[in-house]
């Protein structure tokens, strides 16, 4: 097995647990070194090293190179704990938005994401990135959590049309000036909402166009159709802030392709969500007098089938959780060739459904999380 580089630069570059960030030259001189141990990765010069050097003291800040903007998004998307599929984190587009500076354009960009990426179907892994923040942390933002998402109107104290998770943006929106359709569903896409800096965010319209949906069907039964369930296809986390080399980028959709469980398993049956699980068990003439049955568990398989059947029928890419958890372990197994430790959120990294059967399942993993990386950030509703 080659030495490990990073374990040398690993104090540097450790977020988790630190309480005060690095100066930024010695975030940016952590991250050229790390380039420099990459195979494959753009090599800085010492020439590059004194420009970024130079330009931090004169400017107080310095710009990625579109290269090293390039293979920085693919070590973040490396680094991230939480993800079961980074086996395929060196096939991702990156999409260099940073000279958009205002929200008609970061809306457009945004529609352009989701069309690059859907690509009827043949889903590409692919990331877009906005200006940097300021030297205050001001940058642009999207309010989304997601850029396809559905709403969740408030009927009454504790009912909810749509998504619950959506409740409060929703209510953002309608203050905001959106107009609904005029009959509501529980699959209406939200609006986009888009900030610059710490100006008053710009609603825009819900990406109809640009979001390709999937209608859920049961391979084996018509007891879901008059449901009329239906997901996006394409999972567009827009939320989450990009940190490369001290750099931090507020506003960085990316995407990849669903796992099925996210869908069926989380979106469709958590009880703060949809919640659909008495009502599949009911179609299904489930016994749910009691759990011993195992109705939840049997409607769940059921509501899972139902998914994997229908975006396979869409003929749109979606990987199922024994074979995202199987790939997991051939990233592992590529990690420990390159000679690079392997760290993960074991709660993340197990699936929502059958986690046991999985080979993941007695394995433990260092939550410790590195730069680059993709962070949380406080929402601003």
């Amino acid at each position: 097995m080659p030495p490990c580089p990073f374990l040398a630069l690993s104090d540097r570059l450790r977020l988790t647990g630190r309480k005060q960030p690095l100066p930024l030259h010695q975030s940016a001189e952590a991250f050229l070194r790390l380039l420099k141990t990459e195979k494959g990765a753009p090599t800085p010069t010492p020439l590059r090293f004194r420009q970024v050097a130079q330009s931090i003291r004169q400017t107080g800040t310095y710009s990625l190179t579109p290269a090293e903007l390039n293979y920085g998004c693919r070590l973040a998307w490396r680094n991230s704990v939480r993800c079961v599929g980074r086996f395929f984190w060196s096939k991702l587009d990156v999409i260099d938005a940073r000279h958009l500076h205002t929200e008609e354009e970061i809306y457009q960009a945004c529609l352009d994401h989701l069309t690059h990426a859907t690509r009827h179907g043949d889903i590409r892994s692919t990331i877009t990135i906005f200006p940097p923040a300021d030297s205050r942390g001001h940058g642009p933002r999207i309010w989304n959590y997601q850029l396809s998402r559905y709403a969740g109107y408030r009927l009454g104290k504790k009912q909810i049309l749509g998504d619950p998770a959506e409740a409060d943006f929703t209510d953002l929106c309608l203050r905001l000036g959106w107009k609904p359709p005029k009959k509501r569903t529980a699959f209406d896409l939200l609006p986009l909402v888009i900030s610059l800096h710490d100006k008053k965010p710009r609603l825009f319209p819900p990406p109809k166009k640009a979001t390709l949906e999937v209608p859920i069907r049961h391979p084996d039964s018509s007891c879901l159709d008059s449901l009329r369930l239906r997901w996006f296809a394409l999972p567009v986390v827009s939320n989450m802030k990009l940190e490369i080399g001290g750099l931090s980028f507020p506003a960085a959709p990316f995407s990849g392709w669903y796992m099925e469980t996210e869908i069926g398993a989380r979106n469709f049956a958590d009880e703060n969500r949809y919640h659909l699980l008495p009502e599949i068990a009911r179609r299904l003439r489930l016994d749910t007098s009691r759990p011993t049955t195992l109705w939840k568990d049997r409607a769940l398989v059921e509501l899972n089938r139902a998914v994997l059947h229908s975006f396979a029928q869409a003929k749109v890419r979606m990987i199922d959780h024994h074979s995202a958890t199987a790939s997991h372990l051939r990233f592992e197994e590529d990690e420990a060739q390159a000679g690079r430790p392997v760290f993960g959120r074991w709660d993340w990294l197990i699936p929502p459904l059958s986690g046991s059967l999985t080979k993941l399942w007695p394995r433990s993993y260092n939550p410790t999380e590195f730069s680059p990386n993709f962070l949380t950030q406080k929402r601003l509703y």
